[in-house]
């Protein structure tokens, strides 16, 4: 895993969040002060401590080196990282100018300018070597006491493994030269090919992945291109996959909710998506005044113009979800208290805020729950995942786990003569750990197992259309793991972990 920062005071909350086993490169573009040179060097002595590997000491680009992302393109060769964790390129802004329509900063200029350069460079990596680079982007002045899920300037994905119309799998994940599929060759089997690279310059880390009421997937993500006057555009994007192993959709533009000022466009939020009962599809962006904005495409596909919410202002964390009545309700955390807040439609389509969510979640942790309308999270005090409905006087606690991150779900797992909902995540010691409860039921108990594989990230679970389980994640090595249900038995068994495709 390489680090690439500007300088080294700059890489030590990134070095503290490294779980143990890590190998660590440091990259930085500039020398630095002493104190940051000596903050950095026990904070690799630290790493090295709870079991970290740390790759000698920080590497400075050389003053004369020129174009910054070719030389840390070479120093990346040198490295060939997996994963390459950086700053966050398009930081929020703290107060805005409104005579000469500037916002203004509370971090040097130069920390997003490295982050750009660093997410050029591991694209270009990429590009020439072939081989996914996994990117993380972190928030200036996060938490890491909350663990890395909830630093990350985008998301985390989550619900990253479908099941396709003709049944067989595709696993979709983020990297720096655009999003990689694996996909099954045949339906059920162990065969898989990839990982293939979706074409899409410029795509930003995280990614957002939502079925639609036929079963077909839809992509979303940020888009960020760099414009002549020296200034960026950076829009949200959307592709969609309608046959397994075949080319997606181009990617389509759908623009952004400050799109007509680049400086407001560059600090939108990572979309979050859901499609209502009857086909329609909301997008919704957390805007440059901390307010939600959102689209929606008609199932004819006419797209509406950007619309505003208003109300509560929030942070960076939407989850969208269908709700029980066919409708679509957004959930976001607050950006000022430590709440949640909800938007949902009335009959005749107006928006409502509702303020009275009764928790508090730990940032970059909410997800969609298989229940209609309802959501995951992990409680901000004490880490512990739980599910909340609307009209629910109190989350409802889902087991006694550890971990990190969101989880993701899958519904409609037979055993033992019942249906069943399956929660996977990150558990203790970076582990897959997965839960099972009696299907719409989570009050009545979940049922945790460690599933024995190590996951980067947030491990996916699937359901095929014959009703074979698969859970995948990806693992050290730059392989993707998945795991096969046996057909044989009652019990939530799984296969051998074999790697997919290459």
């Amino acid at each position: 895993m390489a680090v690439v920062v500007p300088e080294p005071a700059d890489a030590v909350p990134l070095v503290s969040l490294e779980a143990p086993g890590t190998e660590i490169a440091v990259v930085c573009l500039r020398a630095g002060g002493k104190e940051g040179r000596a903050a950095l060097d026990r904070a690799l002595a630290q790493a090295a401590e709870r079991g970290c590997r740390v790759l000698g000491g920080p590497a400075v680009l050389r003053a004369e080196s020129g174009d910054p992302v070719t030389a840390l393109l070479d120093e990346l060769r040198g490295i060939n990282p997996e994963r390459l964790h950086t700053l966050d390129p398009d930081p929020a802004h703290v107060s805005f100018d409104e005579a000469s329509g500037t916002p203004g900063y509370d971090e040097p200029a130069g920390r997003a300018e490295a982050a750009a350069d660093a997410l050029a460079a591991a694209r270009a990596l990429q590009l020439e070597t072939g081989e996914p680079v996994y990117v993380d982007c972190y928030r200036a002045k996060a938490d890491v006491r909350l663990g890395a899920a909830s630093c990350l300037r985008h998301p985390a994905p989550v619900n990253w493994l479908v099941a396709g119309f003709d049944g067989r799998l595709t696993a979709f994940l983020p990297t720096a030269a655009g999003v990689v599929r694996w996909f099954q060759d045949v339906p059920g089997s162990g065969a898989w090919r990839g990982p293939e690279l979706i074409e899409g310059p410029g795509l930003l880390p995280g990614l957002t992945v939502v079925r639609d009421p036929h079963g077909f997937p839809h992509l979303f993500g940020l888009r960020r291109t760099p414009r002549g006057d020296g200034g960026v555009d950076v829009e949200v994007v959307h592709a969609a996959q309608y046959r397994t192993g075949r080319p997606l959709t181009p990617w389509n533009s759908l623009g952004g909710p400050n799109a007509g000022d680049w400086r407001k466009g560059r600090e939108a939020g990572f979309p979050a998506a859901a499609f209502d009962a009857a086909g329609n599809l909301f997008v919704f962006v957390r805007n440059f005044g901390h307010s939600i904005s959102y689209r929606c495409q008609s199932v004819d596909g006419t797209w509406s113009p950007w619309q505003h919410l208003g109300g509560t202002r929030v942070a960076d964390d939407l989850v969208a979800v269908t709700a029980p009545h066919g409708g679509v309700e957004v959930c976001a955390r607050a950006r000022d208290t430590a709440a949640v807040v909800r938007w949902y439609q009335d009959r005749g389509g107006a928006w409502t805020e509702d303020r009275t969510p009764p928790f508090a979640v730990r940032p970059g942790t909410m997800a969609p729950a298989p229940e209609p309308g309802s959501i995951h999270f992990r409680d901000l005090r004490t880490n512990a995942p739980s599910a909340w409905r609307p009209g629910a006087q109190n989350p409802c606690p889902l087991g006694d786990v550890g971990g990190s991150g969101p989880l993701a779900t899958a519904r409609g797992v037979e055993m033992d003569g019942w249906t069943y909902s399956l929660l996977v995540g990150s558990g203790p010691g970076a582990a897959c750990a997965l839960g099972a409860y009696h299907e719409g039921r989570p009050g009545a108990g979940v049922w945790w197992q460690d599933l024995g594989a190590p996951s980067y990230g947030v491990p996916a679970a699937a359901v095929s259309r014959t009703g074979q389980l698969t859970v995948a994640t990806r693992a050290p090595g730059r392989r993707l793991l998945v795991a096969h249900r046996g057909e044989q038995g009652s019990g939530l068994t799984l296969g051998d972990w074999r790697s997919a495709g290459g």
